[in-house]
């Protein structure tokens, strides 16, 4: 083999394991209605069970994926003026058995099985707070060069 066809081996290997791994990775159409079932039930359990405010910071779901086996609902929680992020997943953690049973009694008809749940932090805002900070010292750098080119 020439180091060309070395190259492009491993190019191609590369490729069609990323290729596979996305492939794996896409949820079924089945996976998505279940996953935006759980979604929808969990917000109105949220605001029954006083858990959308907590410590005068505000709790909402922003994604749920689900597992294959539809065994797992990954919960994400996006957390908005919150001291302590760790202490509210902890608490959702806590109160998980008794969330999980909510959520059984709503969807006992639509579901075999109740998913597990499990809870992470969605940090999404705090990226987009770090990016618009990011572009306003940007822009501000931007202004001052020019304030002292015109001076």
């Amino acid at each position: 083999m020439t180091s060309h066809d070395e190259r492009q081996y491993f190019l191609d290997y590369f490729y069609n394991t990323a290729t596979q791994q996305d492939k794996k990775m896409e949820e079924s159409k089945r996976q998505k209605q279940v996953a935006q079932l759980v979604m929808e039930e969990m917000g109105s359990i949220l605001l029954k069970e006083g858990l959308n405010m907590f410590k005068g910071g505000m709790v909402s779901i922003s994604k749920v994926s689900m597992t294959p086996d539809l065994l797992e609902a990954r919960i994400y929680l996006s957390l908005f003026q919150m001291e302590n992020d760790e202490e509210v997943l902890e608490e959702f953690e806590s109160r998980n058995k008794e969330i999980r049973k909510s959520l059984g009694d709503r969807l006992r008809n639509q579901l075999r099985r109740i998913p597990l749940l499990r809870f992470y932090k969605d940090d999404t805002l705090d990226h987009v707070f770090k990016m618009e900070a990011l572009f306003d010292k940007i822009n501000q750098e931007r202004k001052d060069s020019t304030d002292k080119d015109n001076s």
